[in-house]
């Protein structure tokens, strides 16, 4: 098993397990999981004997809460378009990926995580997860999430889901078509191994020219969103909404803080 701080790795017969592993904090993207991530899935999208990899996070509580908020909380407008950029970056590993690549949700995915997920190319929950896009409820607009939603769902439900910051079961998930396999909570990996293997047993240029695809269809789009994303965040900050709300989180907050948004 390859390790680091927050970032797990391990093979099984050619397929790549990556755990976000930060389980204290929900799996909580920091910088050193932002920067892991990134590397990581680099490194093995470009190993020949990496056939697909499954990506899933550590513990049963979360795949990925979203943003840790004791490293949100000390971002200002000053610093939020670098730190924006980071995350854009991320993601961006996350879409150049051209193996397979298999979210298995083992529990709350939501803001950076849901998007994270909805990047990937299936989807496996159970039914009792969360899920969603709580950006509004932090004082945040939400941009890239809803972007994200919008290549897989109608226009009215994604304004629902982006505009109340409602999170989801992973049951609902299954029926709007946002996760693929909804299967018991102790098979969530196993299946989504399975995923993984029938489509690495797939001809593999045509697998990767498929993805590099949908990714040249998409991708116009996704940077508009994370530009849009950098300029309407600049504005939430300028109200003061996501300071006050990150504030009054910490104030009352009993264990490690993450908070469900992402980056817009």
């Amino acid at each position: 098993m390859n390790t680091n701080d927050a970032i797990l790795t391990e093979a099984v017969d050619g397929i790549a397990i990556v755990r976000l592993h930060r389980p204290a904090n929900m799996n909580a993207v920091n910088a050193s999981l932002r920067a892991a991530l990134t590397e990581r899935l680099s490194m093995l999208d470009a190993n020949p004997e990496v056939q697909a990899i499954v990506l899933t996070g550590s513990g049963e509580r979360a795949f990925c809460a979203g943003q840790d908020l004791d490293e949100a909380s000390t971002i200002d407008a000053a610093g939020l378009s670098d730190w924006l950029d980071r995350q854009h970056a991320m993601y961006q590993a996350v879409r150049n990926v051209g193996k397979p690549l298999i979210a298995a949700l083992n529990g709350t995915a939501a803001g950076a995580g849901f998007q994270i997920a909805l990047m990937c190319d299936l989807r496996v929950a159970h039914a009792s997860l969360r899920m969603g896009q709580p950006e509004v409820r932090a004082g945040l607009a939400s941009i890239v999430g809803s972007y994200l939603m919008s290549l897989q769902i109608g226009h009215s439900l994604n304004q629902q889901l982006s505009l109340t910051g409602e999170l989801i079961t992973g049951e609902r998930a299954y029926t709007l078509g946002l996760v693929n396999d909804l299967v018991p909570a102790c098979d969530v990996l196993s299946q989504a191994i399975a995923r993984a293997r029938a489509l690495a047993a797939l001809p593999g240029t045509a697998v990767r020219a498929t993805k590099q695809r949908f990714r040249e269809r998409t991708q116009p789009g996704f940077e508009e969103a994370c530009s849009a994303g950098v300029r309407y965040q600049l504005e939430c900050y300028a109200s003061g909404d996501p300071q006050r709300a990150m504030a009054e989180f910490l104030s009352r907050r009993t264990r490690p803080a993450t908070t469900g948004f992402g980056k817009g």
